[in-house]
C-alpha cells in the first residue's frame, strides 16, 4: 500500500538528507570494539596441532603472538562446539561443549587467558536460528507433538497429498521443509535438513539460548557474533513466497524474495533481549551476520536507543564485487553518514563468500589492488573484520571435481554452485609441507596453489608485502588521532576514478585518503589546508616526504594516506 505523507514529514526528511551531507564529525572511542580489528578464524583451517589434518583450538594458541604483532584486537572464531559437521559446526548438538577434533573446554579457557595476555579478545560464534536434528531439544520435540519441547522448533502440517505447507525455500536448495514420521508433521529448516529451525515464539527457547550466551561469557568471551540473525522468525500465516524474477536458481528451485523469511520486526525483540543479557557482563559486544538489502534496515540493527547491536555487519561495502568509485563513495556515504553516528563494521571476506583477492583482481595487479582493498578497509571510521589469509593475499581454490567437494551445497548444485570450500582452506604459514598448517598425510581441504610464495613467514621478511602493508595500516590507525577517532568527510565527490576523503581528530589533526581505483594513471588536486602533506603509508610515495596535494599523481590503483598540514 502506498501511503501519501504528510507535509511536515516531508520537511523532517529532506532536513535529515541535508544534515546527511554533513561531515561526520570526531566522536570519543570508549569501547573496545570501536575503531577495533577483528580477525574471523575458520578453526579447521587455522593450525593443527595434533596431526590429524584438521585445525584445532591449539593451533589458535599456537599463533596468538602473530595475531598480536599484526595488531588485531579480537578474534572471532566460527563455531567449535559438539556438532556432527554437516555444516562443519553450524550444526550444533551441544551448545555447551567443544567439539572433541578441536580440543577441550580446558583448551578453550586456555586460549583466552592467553589471548588476554596479549590483549587480544575472543568473540565467539553464536547460532541463534537452528540446531543439529542430532541435538537432545530437537530429539525430544520429534519424538511426540505432546512432549515438553515439542514447540521448541517450527512444526506444521502439510497440505494434502504428502505436500509441503507451503513453497518456502531452504538457502542449500529445495523445500525448506522436512517430513519426520516419527511426529507425523513437517519441520522448517532454513539451512540444511539437519538443521531444524528453533521456534522464537516460544519463551522457553528464548530462555535456554539466553543462558547459552550467559554460560560462555562466564567462560571469558567477550561478546558474540550472531549467525543468521535476521532469520529467526517466519510469517505466522506460512503464505507463500512471491517469485522474484523468471528462472532458477543453482539449485533448480525457483527465485523467491523471502519476505515472509526473513528480516521480520519480531527480531528486534530479540536482539533488544540479548543485549540487555550481555549487559549483564560489561563490556561485551554483539556483532551481527546481517545481509540486507539496504542502510536503512542496517540503521533499524542497531535499536532506537542504542539498545540491540553493537555492530551489524555492512555487507553492502565490500561485496560490491567491483572497482568503482561511485558505488564505494555511496556506500561509505552511507556508512559513515547515515546511520546516526553509530560504528559501521566494514567486511571485505569471510567463510561464505569467495575471497576479495579473486572477486577483486584483474590478474595483473592483484597484489595492488590487494592492499587498496586494504585502505579502504581500515582507513574509515569503522570497524575492521578481517579474514584469515586475507592478509597475505590467499586466493580461492575451489574444486576441480564434484567428487572433491566437502561442502554439500557444492555436491548438491554442481557446476553452477561449487561451494565454499574455496575460501576455507588452510592457512598458509610457511613454504614447507601444507604451507606449515599440518604434519598430517593429507589436510581436510587442499592448501591452495601458490602457497610457496605467498605466505607468512615469506611476507613477514617483505617489506613491501601484503602482509607488511596491512601491519603498518593496522598501527598507524591505532596511533594517529585522524584514523583512531577522527570524522569523515568525503572530497572531490565529483571524481569518477579517485575515491578520496578527509579524517579529522578533535584536535585538528588532519588525514587525506586518495585510492586510485583504477588501471590508469589519474592527477588529481586537492584544496586542504596550506595545499601541502606528508604521506603517512602509501603504495608508491616515501613517507616523511613532502607532498604538494594540489597537484598529487597516483599511480594505477595507487593508495596514498599523508597528514596534512
Amino acid at each position: 500500500m502506498v501511503r501519501t505523507r504528510r507535509p511536515a514529514l516531508v520537511l523532517f526528511l529532506l532536513f535529515g538528507a541535508a544534515c546527511s551531507r554533513a561531515p561526520q564529525p570526531a566522536q570519543p572511542v570508549n569501547e573496545w570494539w570501536q575503531q577495533a580489528v577483528i580477525y574471523q578464524i575458520y578453526p579447521r583451517s587455522f593450525g593443527d596441532t595434533n596431526g590429524d589434518g584438521v585445525g584445532d583450538l591449539n593451533g589458535i594458541t599456537a599463533h596468538l603472538d602473530y595475531l598480536r604483532d599484526l595488531g588485531v584486537d579480537a578474534i572471532w572464531i566460527t563455531p567449535f562446539y559438539h556438532s556432527p559437521q554437516v555444516d562443519f559446526g553450524y550444526d550444533i548438538s551441544d551448545y555447551r561443549n567443544i567439539d572433541p577434533q578441536y580440543g577441550t573446554l580446558a583448551d578453550f579457557l586456555r586460549l583466552v587467558a592467553e589471548a588476554q595476555k596479549r590483549d587480544i579478545r575472543v568473540v565467539a560464534d553464536l547460532v541463534l536460528n537452528h540446531t543439529s536434528d542430532k541435538h537432545p531439544w530437537f530429539l525430544e520435540s520429534r519424538s511426540s507433538r505432546s512432549n515438553p519441547k515439542g514447540d521448541w522448533y517450527v512444526w506444521r502440517d502439510g497440505k494434502p497429498n504428502h505436500q509441503p505447507p507451503n513453497n518456502w525455500q531452504s538457502l542449500f536448495g529445495g523445500s525448506a521443509w522436512q517430513y519426520d514420521p516419527q511426529r507425523g508433521q513437517y519441520y522448517y529448516h532454513e539451512f540444511y535438513k539437519e538443521q531444524p529451525d528453533l521456534n522464537w515464539n516460544n519463551p522457553d527457547v528464548r530462555k535456554a539460548m539466553y543462558d547459552v550466551a550467559r554460560f560462555w561469557m562466564e567462560h571469558g568471551v567477550a561478546g558474540f557474533r550472531l549467525d543468521a540473525i535476521s532469520r529467526l522468525f517466519e510469517d505466522p500465516q506460512l503464505r507463500d513466497e512471491p517469485v522474484l524474477q523468471p528462472g532458477r536458481n543453482a539449485y533448480g528451485g525457483p527465485i523467491l524474495n523471502e519476505e515472509y523469511t526473513d528480516n521480520l520486526p519480531e527480531v528486534h525483540d530479540v536482539l533488544r533481549e540479548l543485549r540487555r543479557v550481555t549487559d549483564e557482563f560489561p563490556g561485551r559486544a554483539l556483532i551481527g551476520e546481517t545481509y540486507l538489502p539496504n542502510v536503512q534496515e542496517l540503521l533499524k540493527m542497531y535499536g532506537r536507543n542504542d539498545d540491540e547491536l553493537q555492530l551489524p555487519m555492512d555487507m553492502q561495502f565490500g561485496m560490491t564485487n567491483h572497482l568503482s568509485v561511485s558505488d564505494f563513495r555511496a556506500r561509505l556515504r552511507e556508512a559513515e553518514m547515515e546511520i546516526h553516528g553509530h560504528m559501521p563494521l566494514l567486511v571485505f571476506d569471510n567463510h561464505d563468500n569467495r575471497r576479495s583477492w579473486n572477486r577483486y583482481g584483474d590478474g595483473v595487479h592483484d597484489l595492488a589492488i590487494a592492499k587498496l582493498l586494504a585502505a579502504l578497509l581500515l582507513t574509515p571510521r569503522a570497524t575492521a573484520l578481517v579474514y584469515y589469509g586475507e592478509e597475505i593475499g590467499m586466493e580461492n581454490n575451489d574444486p576441480k571435481r564434484r567428487e572433491d567437494v566437502k561442502d554439500p551445497i557444492g555436491r548438491l548444485g554442481w557446476p553452477g554452485e561449487k561451494g565454499r570450500d574455496g575460501e576455507r582452506t588452510p592457512m598458509q604459514w610457511n613454504a614447507g609441507p601444507h604451507a606449515g598448517f599440518s604434519t598430517a598425510k593429507a589436510t581436510w581441504l587442499p592448501v591452495a596453489p601458490g602457497y610457496e610464495a605467498r605466505n607468512v613467514a615469506l611476507e613477514e621478511k617483505d617489506p613491501d608485502s601484503l602482509l607488511s602493508f596491512y601491519k603498518a595500516l593496522i598501527q598507524l590507525r591505532r596511533e594517529n588521532p585522524a584514523l583512531h577517532s577522527g570524522g569523515f568527510e568525503p572530497i572531490d565527490e565529483t571524481n569518477d576514478n579517485v575515491l578520496a576523503y578527509l579524517r579529522r581528530a578533535a584536535d585538528g589533526t588532519t588525514v587525506l585518503v586518495a585510492l586510485n581505483l583504477t588501471g590508469g594513471p589519474q592527477q588529481v588536486s586537492y584544496h586542504v589546508g596550506r595545499g601541502q602533506a606528508t604521506p603517512l603509508i602509501s603504495t608508491f610515495a616515501k613517507a616523511g616526504d613532502t607532498a604538494d596535494v594540489t597537484r598529487l599523481a597516483l599511480p594505477p590503483y595507487g593508495v596514498w594516506v599523508g597528514q596534512v598540514e
